[in-house]
C-alpha cells in the first residue's frame, strides 16, 4: 500500500461504525465512510468535539450539520524534496519549501474539495518531472483529466511542468484556480479547460497535440457539459487506449487512479501493463492508497491507483 503520512494539516484520527474522524488544519470533521465496517469505541475526544458532521441518509444523499465551522478555510501541504531510487514506498523525507495550500469547503456529497490520500501520488510525479525539467532544460508538458479542484495539477506546475487541466464543471475549475492563486502559482503555465473529457482528448488526436505524462482520476459515474454520460466499467478501457494515442514519443508517467471497488490494483496494473507497457517498455506498478489512523495505528484504504513511468 502506498501511504500518504506526510501531511502536518490534514489526519485521520480515528475511525468507526461506518465513520472517519478527521482534522483539517484546525477543524474536526465526521464523514462516513463504507470501509469502516467496524465498531470500536469512539475514545478519541474529537469525536465530541467536533465543528462539522455529514450525515448520510437512508433515502440517499445526506447533509451537513455545523458546529462552530467557517464557510471557507485553507490547508496546506509541502512536496516531498529528495529523490530516491524507489519512489512508489512511504516517505519521510522533509518537505521542498514548494508549499501547495488549499481552500476548503464542505459542500454536497460529503466532500471538501480535496482527497488528501492523493498526496502519495504528488509526491511520486513531482520528483519525476523535476528530474526530467532539470535534465532537459524544457517544461514536461502534462495532462490532468477529471481535474478536479486541482490537486495533481499544483503539485505539477509546482515542479516545472506545462499543464493542462480539464474538468468538465465550471466550479471545480474555478476552485482549482483560486488554490493555484493561493500556492503562488497564479502565474504558472497551466491551461484551464471546462470539458468533456473524452471529446477534449479525440480533438487533441485530431490537432496531432502531444504530452509527456498524464494524470486521469475519472469518477465511477458522472456527466459533461453537455450531458454525456460515463460510467467508469463500461468507459475506462476505450479511453485509455485513445488517450495513451496523444503520449509523446518518450513520455515520462501515467497515472491512473480508482474509488471504484471493481477496479482494483491488479485490474490497473493490467490495463496499462497492456496498453503502455507493450508500446513503450517501462514499468507498471500499482497499489492500493490509504491515510493512517492516528488512534489506531492503522491505515484506512481509499481507492487504488496505477503508474507507468518510463
Amino acid at each position: 500500500m502506498w501511504i500518504a503520512d506526510r501531511w502536518k494539516d490534514y489526519e485521520v484520527l480515528d475511525t468507526s461504525g461506518g465513520e472517519k474522524l478527521e482534522r483539517w488544519g484546525d477543524y474536526i470533521l465526521v464523514r462516513p465512510d463504507p470501509q469502516v465496517i467496524w465498531n470500536t469505541p469512539r475514545s478519541h475526544k474529537g469525536w465530541k468535539h467536533k465543528n462539522g458532521h455529514y450525515h448520510r441518509s437512508s433515502r440517499g444523499g445526506g447533509e451537513w450539520e455545523f458546529f462552530d465551522l467557517p464557510d471557507e478555510w485553507s490547508i496546506s501541504y509541502s512536496l516531498s524534496a529528495c529523490p530516491k531510487e524507489n519512489l512508489s514506498g512511504p516517505s519521510s523525507e522533509k518537505g521542498t519549501g514548494e508549499e501547495l495550500t488549499f481552500r476548503l469547503k464542505p459542500f454536497s456529497f460529503k466532500h471538501t474539495g480535496l482527497f488528501p490520500e492523493q498526496a502519495v501520488n504528488w509526491d511520486w510525479f513531482s520528483l519525476l518531472l523535476r528530474r526530467e525539467a532539470e535534465s532537459t532544460g524544457k517544461s514536461p508538458k502534462v495532462l490532468n483529466l477529471f481535474a478536479y479542484t486541482g490537486g495533481a495539477t499544483l503539485a505539477a506546475a509546482s515542479a516545472g511542468a506545462c499543464v493542462t487541466h480539464v474538468d468538465a464543471s465550471k466550479g471545480m475549475v474555478g476552485w482549482a484556480r483560486e488554490n493555484a492563486q493561493a500556492s503562488g502559482l497564479g502565474d504558472a503555465p497551466i491551461r484551464w479547460l471546462v470539458d468533456d473529457c473524452v471529446k477534449f482528448v479525440e480533438r487533441e488526436i485530431r490537432r496531432g497535440n502531444r504530452y509527456d505524462a498524464i494524470i486521469m482520476d475519472p469518477p465511477s459515474y458522472g456527466r459533461g457539459p453537455k450531458g454525456e454520460i460515463w460510467k467508469i466499467e463500461d468507459s475506462i478501457w476505450p479511453f485509455l487506449e485513445l488517450t495513451a494515442s496523444i503520449l509523446s514519443e518518450k513520455p515520462l508517467f501515467f497515472l491512473l487512479n480508482s474509488y471504484t471497488t471493481g477496479l482494483q490494483p491488479a485490474v490497473l496494473s493490467y490495463m496499462l501493463q497492456t496498453v503502455l507497457a507493450k508500446r513503450f517498455g517501462g514499468r507498471v506498478e500499482a497499489a492500493e492508497i490509504g491515510l493512517p489512523v492516528r488512534a489506531s495505528g492503522l491505515v484506512l484504504p481509499c481507492g487504488a491507483s496505477g503508474r507507468w513511468s518510463r
